[in-house]
C-alpha cells in the first residue's frame, strides 16, 4: 500500500488546530499505548494527568496559589517513563477536570455533569447563538433543550436575552471565551452572575481561547467569575497534539456528577465520556506546556494579534468589509467567486454562517504564508 503523504499547514488558514510543539509530539509517541481511562494499571499516565489538570487550572484561575508563572513543579516530562519511574507523586486532591478527546466531548460533560446535578424535569441550557455545535449534540445525546438566545451587533452574548430565557429549570448558562467565527469573548462574570441568580451552573467554552486569553485584559476564568466548570484545548493554541482536550471543574462534585462504578478495574470509578483513551493527548499537553508556559505561549499571542491586525488593514486597503479584530481571528467579507477562487489554488479556508471567509492566526500562519495568500488574493480579484 502506498503511503500517504502527511498534512502539510502552509495553505491552512481557517483551522484552530495545528502542528504540534515538537516536545509534545515527542511525548505523545512515548505514551501513544498507554490508557489513562485506567489508571491503576498505567499509572505513570495518570500521574501526568494529574499534572495537566493541575497546569490548566493554574492558566485558568482555578488553583488558588495565585497566579503561575512556572508550571513544571514536578520536574521535566523526560524524567516520567513508560516504565514506573517518576520524580513526583500524584496529588492527593480530588480531581477537577480531565484530558478530554476535544472541546466537543468537554462541553458535552460540561451539559452532563450540570444536569446530573440539578437534577430537575425537563432540563434546560442557555447558549448564545455563537456557541459551538457540540452543544445541540450534547442536548441531543442527553435530551436536554438548547435555548439559543442572539448575540449583540458585535457577535457577543446579549445578557438580557440569556436573562429573559433562564428559568427554574435552567441547569447551565453557556459563555463563549473566544468564539469560533470571529473570535469574540462574551461578558463572562455579567453571565456568571445570571446562572447564580436562576440556581443554574456557568460554564465557559474557552477551547480555542484559553491559551491566548491569559495575556489579555479580558475577564474569563475561575479567577474573575463564580464560573463553574471552563473547556480548554490544549491541541489548539496550547500546541499539544491531538487528541487534548481539556475540562475543568470549580470544584470536584463537577467530576462527580460524572463518575460511573468501574466493576473489572481496580480503580473504582470513571467520570471521563470515552473509557479507553491514548494518553499521547495527556503526555503531549503537559510537555507542551513545560515548554512553552509562559513565555513561548506569550510571544505566540502578540504574534498572532500582530499579524491578524496587520492582515486586517491590508484587507480593508483592499477595498473589502473586515469585521474588528479581539482575538486573532480575521473576518472578512471577500465574495463567493474570490472564496471559490481561493479554494481552488489550494488554500483551506471555511466561512461564517453569515458566508464570510475566517482566517486563524494559529502558529503555522506566517507573515510568509499570509503575503502568499495576498498576492493570489490579488491575482484572482
Amino acid at each position: 500500500m502506498q503511503r500517504a503523504a502527511p498534512q502539510e499547514f502552509d495553505r491552512v488558514l481557517s483551522s484552530m488546530c495545528t502542528e504540534p510543539h515538537p516536545a509534545a509530539r515527542e511525548a505523545a509517541e512515548r505514551f501513544l499505548a498507554t490508557n489513562p481511562g485506567d489508571p491503576a494499571t498505567y499509572a505513570e499516565v495518570a500521574e501526568l494527568e494529574t499534572r495537566a489538570v493541575r497546569q490548566l487550572g493554574r492558566l485558568t484561575g482555578l488553583d488558588d496559589d495565585g497566579p503561575l508563572t512556572e508550571i513544571d513543579d514536578d520536574g521535566p516530562l523526560t524524567e516520567i517513563g513508560t516504565d514506573g519511574n517518576s520524580d513526583g507523586g500524584v496529588a492527593a486532591d480530588a480531581p477537577r477536570g480531565y484530558v478530554t478527546s476535544g472541546g466537543t466531548e468537554a462541553n458535552i460533560q460540561a451539559v452532563r455533569s450540570a444536569r446530573n446535578r440539578r437534577d430537575v424535569d425537563e432540563p434546560n441550557v442557555v447558549a448564545p447563538e455563537s456557541a459551538h455545535f457540540s452543544f445541540t449534540k450534547a442536548a441531543d445525546v442527553l435530551g436536554v433543550k438548547l435555548r439559543t438566545v442572539p448575540t449583540d451587533d458585535d457577535h457577543r452574548t446579549d445578557v438580557e436575552a440569556v436573562a429573559a430565557a433562564v428559568d427554574e429549570r435552567t441547569v447551565l448558562v453557556v459563555g463563549v471565551a473566544g468564539s469560533t467565527e470571529y473570535g469574540r469573548v462574551d461578558p463572562i462574570p455579567e453571565l456568571a452572575a445570571v446562572a447564580r441568580d436562576a440556581g443554574a451552573y456557568c460554564h465557559v467554552d474557552a477551547a480555542w481561547g484559553g491559551f491566548l486569553l491569559p495575556f489579555t485584559d479580558h475577564e474569563w476564568s475561575f479567577a474573575h467569575a463564580p464560573v463553574d466548570s471552563l473547556t480548554i484545548d490544549p491541541h489548539k493554541c496550547g500546541r499539544a497534539a491531538i487528541p487534548a482536550g481539556g475540562l475543568l471543574f470549580a470544584d470536584s462534585a463537577g467530576m462527580d456528577a460524572l463518575a460511573v462504578e468501574t466493576p473489572y478495574l481496580e480503580s473504582t470509578s470513571q467520570a471521563s465520556l470515552t473509557g479507553t483513551r491514548s494518553g499521547a493527548g495527556v503526555a503531549s499537553a503537559v510537555a507542551a506546556m513545560d515548554a512553552l508556559w509562559p513565555d513561548g505561549y506569550r510571544r505566540e499571542y502578540e504574534r498572532a494579534d500582530r499579524l491578524a491586525r496587520w492582515l486586517a488593514r491590508e484587507l480593508r486597503e483592499r477595498g473589502h468589509d473586515v469585521a474588528d479584530v479581539e482575538l486573532p481571528i480575521v473576518v472578512a467579507d471577500l465574495g463567493p467567486p474570490t472564496f471559490e477562487a481561493l479554494r481552488e489554488r489550494g488554500w483551506r479556508l471555511s466561512r461564517t454562517g453569515a458566508g464570510l471567509v475566517r482566517i486563524v492566526l494559529m502558529p503555522h500562519v506566517t507573515e510568509d504564508v499570509l503575503r502568499a495568500f495576498l498576492a493570489d488574493l490579488d491575482d484572482v480579484r
